[in-house]
């Protein structure tokens, strides 16, 4: 499959709370990728936490920093990248997605209700009706989550890894394949 993707990153966008990490790693062990998460290289970057950031700077400060930290990253290949769940609200974004694969795990709100349910790390749920704000956040972005190359949709029940190899076997659905090189003999 490597051989197949010739380097090409995959980008893994979709909600809070969907697996973009823990399947991002999965994905990145399978191919023999290094793994990057942009909100942790953005804590690095930054020495502060995501809610550190918003509380401080604002959600719109924050996506400018997410936007150059991202424009940093997709200058390299071979990578497995968990976005956060907001990036793609910043147009500029997806001149840089573009390079590569996007992949967007679609979970449905009643799982990630139960896996966010005990987070408190997540700023734009804080002092919410966590359902109904996971619910209108989905509809926000569910139409730009659907310029992915790839929709995944994921189950409650199922692992990252089961998750990692199902977007491992359907890369190649859509990757173009390269045109037959003619020999002059």
């Amino acid at each position: 499959m490597s051989s197949l993707l010739k380097g090409v990153n995959l980008y893994l966008i979709g909600m809070m709370g969907a697996g973009k990490t823990t399947v991002g790693q999965e994905i990145a062990r399978k191919l023999g990728y290094r793994f990057v998460d942009t909100d942790a290289v953005i804590a690095q970057f930054t020495q502060k936490s995501i809610n550190q950031l918003f509380a401080e700077v604002g959600e719109g400060e924050f996506r400018q920093i997410e936007s150059k930290i991202l424009a940093e990253v997709c200058a390299y290949t071979n990578l497995a990248i968990a976005t956060g769940g907001g990036i793609v609200t910043q147009q500029k974004n997806w001149s840089y997605l573009r390079h590569g694969l996007i992949v967007w795990l679609d979970v449905p709100t009643d799982v990630l209700y139960q896996r966010l349910a005990e987070d408190n790390t997540r700023p734009l749920l804080q002092n919410a009706d966590l359902l109904t704000k996971l619910q209108l956040i989905l509809q926000e972005r569910r139409s730009l989550y659907k310029q992915a190359d790839l929709h995944i949709s994921v189950s409650a029940n199922e692992t990252a890894s089961q998750i990692a190899a199902r977007i491992i076997s359907e890369i190649p659905t859509v990757l173009k394949p390269d045109p037959p090189s003619s020999s002059n003999t």
